[in-house]
């Protein structure tokens, strides 16, 4: 019975890891509510008034989701330079409350200043967050300079209550966050290898849909190898054991990829390539052929729920029959007992093999040296070969780069959206006035927010959209609260704080949801304050429209960064990471000098997540520009599909040291090469369609370069599989060259013909 609890705990808590890596929602949702609610306890026996009270709970909300900082030290040195913030704040706004055009003027003063202190990092941020939101809690209660001394005193003890839950009743530092994010990406690994067996099991007619579940679970696996790559410095004991785990999860990121696309190419006639991995909808090839249902297939089912068990075990839970099963699958890696069947079916088996490999090097990187005593020689070797790349990392110096251009004035994006903000709240005070002189910073609350994350005219628009659609539904669901809940004041608070939690778990999801929560929290307080009615919540969507429409007028009239000119800088931005890693990991396994690069694959991929953020104006559902559309997710998948190869080089070229299967060949130079100009071509005319740039066709890079040994097992010499990477890697270069409008060459003309 116990066993089966411990199971079921478990699994519980593996799907919880998965769907929440790291827990930062669930910890944000509760830190935020149980301050709220810490704050209603303090102050409910005080016997303050409802107003106070709402003001204590909204402080409290502040005051923690705020604070951005990764490590504890900077987050309490912040949550005391934000209290005398807030209380300056709030005492401006009592004062200037009843000051219309001086009191507006400050406002916009404030908002520019809010928006500008971005530029000093999360603790500008923060306080620039903190001052916008407290001046906005004296308009909300409508509060004056009478009570200026007790709203100070609350807004102290919500500032007491959001430090206590952070750093005391919720806590999370950076190591345990790091435990929980290794804990999700195993998790998810685990949810992916699931979502293969049934990529092999299904039919024609549950194949898209198959296909479709091992592109999200992809997508979902290396999202969340980024989140532990932007918290290693923090999570981590010192540089090495960073390096170490950075390079873990990318082995085991990479063989899964690697995986998918082999049972793609199991299933299909000829080779499946690896852009339907990344193209939404994109169909599996030879979608209408069943899989042969043989021995093979059927140890390969079982294979593959053996690697994920591998992957889920528990540390500790060990044996015998789980050494003999890691040895089985590491076995394949040297062609031991391989099945009888087709070439590309037995590419499967190498695949876990590798996997396997993958995941003892995960297991040892998390959990620490393992029990040798039943290895095969199959897994001696791997250990061997892991111990050897452990002793390589952590010898190894970091190279320090440092490409950030220095902006000035204007340019500054901080400085931009400052002005851009200040102006559009501005006019949104001015319409404001004119819905209501009571209520109008609804629609300065929603200027501002829009401009929040949002770097281009189309991002904005969208944000608006998302905000007026959350805010239109939060109304309705706000009329039905406030009717069931009627006079019952701690009724109405309980519903509050579980609205908060939903609003801070879900908002990394969905800006709409977020937005509706919110809205609906407010119809509530709303009843709390004595003011709820229905013509009031209507006045709120008439208010958030008229906010965003003002941030969209702004972003599109005031220093404007229209779509096109965002989405071109982020994918230049691309194009110059790829390039860098390519030209870097070719020179590496060409026999050059050894440098850093699985940190220069990991800016690619932030590069590339960057410009799929840009891009979701051209690719949302309701946009009417379908050819756009269709052609921008046509692009981002080829980008994916580029980064993919050119982080599998990145991860073989630090291996080239310490790997007996890798050999430098000085040939590769050549290839590569080819690539990088490709690939700096497309960027010349992305910066400038006239530049006349043009990519360079030519035969295969893998037959022209370096033709395989008919003697030597094509999957069994990682030099071939190198090859194979770097010739999916040039067909992708060039095939991202017509939708982008790239003149192409063939090897024998000028440049200019």
């Amino acid at each position: 019975m116990r066993a089966a609890e411990r199971s079921g705990r478990t699994r519980l808590g593996d799907l919880l890891a998965a769907s929440d890596p790291g827990l930062l929602r669930l910890t944000a949702g509760l830190r935020t509510a149980g301050a709220i609610a810490l704050a209603l306890a303090v102050l409910a026996p005080l016997g303050v008034s409802l107003t106070y009270l709402v003001a204590g709970a909204i402080s409290a909300m502040v005051a923690t989701f705020a604070i951005r900082e990764k490590q504890r030290a900077q987050q309490a040195v912040t949550l005391a330079v934000g209290l005398p913030v807030a209380l300056a704040s709030l005492a401006l706004g009592s004062v200037l409350n009843s000051r219309v055009v001086v009191g507006d003027a400050f406002f916009v003063v404030l908002i520019f200043c809010a928006v500008y202190g971005r530029r000093f990092g999360d603790r500008g941020t923060a306080l620039g967050l903190i001052g916008f939101q407290v001046y906005f809690l004296s308009l909300f209660v409508g509060a004056s300079a009478s009570d200026l001394p007790a709203l100070c005193g609350v807004v102290a003890v919500a500032f007491a209550c959001s430090a206590l839950m952070r750093f005391a009743i919720v806590p999370a530092t950076p190591a345990g966050i790091m435990d929980r994010l290794r804990q999700a990406f195993r998790a998810r690994l685990g949810r992916l290898l699931a979502a293969h067996v049934a990529l092999l099991d299904a039919g024609p007619e549950e194949a898209d849909k198959a296909l479709a579940d091992v592109r999200e679970g992809t997508a979902r696996l290396h999202d969340t190898a980024l989140m532990i790559q932007s918290r290693l410095a923090e999570g981590t004991s010192d540089e090495a054991v960073a390096r170490l785990l950075q390079r873990r999860i990318a082995d085991a990121e990479i063989a899964a990829e690697r995986l998918g696309l082999l049972l793609l190419t199991a299933r299909s006639a000829e080779r499946a390539d690896t852009l339907t991995l990344h193209l939404p909808g994109a169909p599996v090839p030879s979608a209408g052929r069943l899989p042969v249902r043989d021995e093979a297939t059927d140890q390969l089912r079982r294979d593959l729920l053996a690697l994920r068990m591998l992957v889920l075990r528990p540390a500790g839970a060990g044996g015998t029959a789980v050494a003999h099963v890691r040895n089985r699958l590491l076995g394949y890696r040297d062609e031991d007992h391989l099945p009888a069947a087709a070439p590309a079916v037995q590419d499967v088996f190498r695949g876990i093999g590798e996997a396997a490999r993958a995941v003892l090097g995960l297991r040892t990187a998390l959990e620490g040296p393992q029990d040798e005593s039943d290895d095969s020689p199959a897994t001696a070797r791997s250990r061997e070969e892991l111990e050897a790349e452990d002793a390589a990392i952590g010898s190894a110096e970091e190279a320090e780069r440092d490409e950030e251009e220095q902006l000035t004035g204007l340019d500054r994006p901080t400085t931009r959206a400052a002005v851009q903000v200040a102006v559009g709240s501005a006019l949104a005070i001015v319409g404001g006035e004119f819905l209501s002189s009571q209520r109008w910073y609804w629609a300065v609350l929603t200027c501002w927010v829009v401009f929040i994350n949002a770097s281009s005219t189309g991002e904005i628009l969208v944000k608006g959209y998302r905000r007026l659609l959350g805010t239109v539904l939060g109304v309705v669901a706000g009329i039905v609260l406030a009717g069931l809940v009627g006079p019952h004041t701690w009724t109405a608070f309980a519903l509050v704080l579980l609205l908060v939690f939903a609003m801070f778990y879900t908002a990394p999801l969905s800006y709409t949801l977020m937005s509706f929560f919110v809205t609906a929290a407010l119809g509530l307080l709303y009843t709390l304050l004595h003011t709820y009615s229905l013509s009031v919540l209507v006045l709120r969507v008439e208010e958030t429209a008229l906010g965003a429409a003002c941030g969209v007028i702004a972003a599109a009239l005031v220093l404007p960064v229209h779509t096109d000119r965002r989405t071109d800088e982020l994918l230049g931005a691309v194009l110059e990471r790829l390039a860098e890693v390519t030209e870097a990991a070719v020179e590496q396994l060409s026999g050059g000098p050894a440098v850093e690069l699985l940190d220069r694959a990991r800016e690619l991929d932030q590069a590339l997540a960057d410009l799929g953020a840009a891009v979701q104006p051209l690719t949302h559902p309701v946009t009417p520009l379908r050819t756009r559309r269709t052609t921008a997710r046509y692009v981002l998948a080829l980008l994916e599909t580029c980064a993919y190869h050119a982080r599998t080089l990145a991860a073989t070229a630090e291996l080239l040291p310490t790997h007996p299967s890798i050999a430098a060949d000085p040939r590769l130079r050549r290839a590569g090469r080819r690539i990088v100009d490709n690939v700096r071509a497309i960027a010349a005319h992305v910066a400038d369609e006239h530049s006349g740039a043009r990519v360079v066709t030519g035969p295969s890079i893998a037959a022209l370069l370096l033709p395989g040994d008919p003697g030597t097992p094509r999957y069994g010499r990682v030099t071939d599989r190198v090859l194979r990477h770097v010739q999916r890697l040039d067909e992708a270069v060039v095939g991202l060259a017509r939708p982008l409008g790239v003149a192409r060459r063939g090897p024998g003309e000028g440049p200019g013909e």
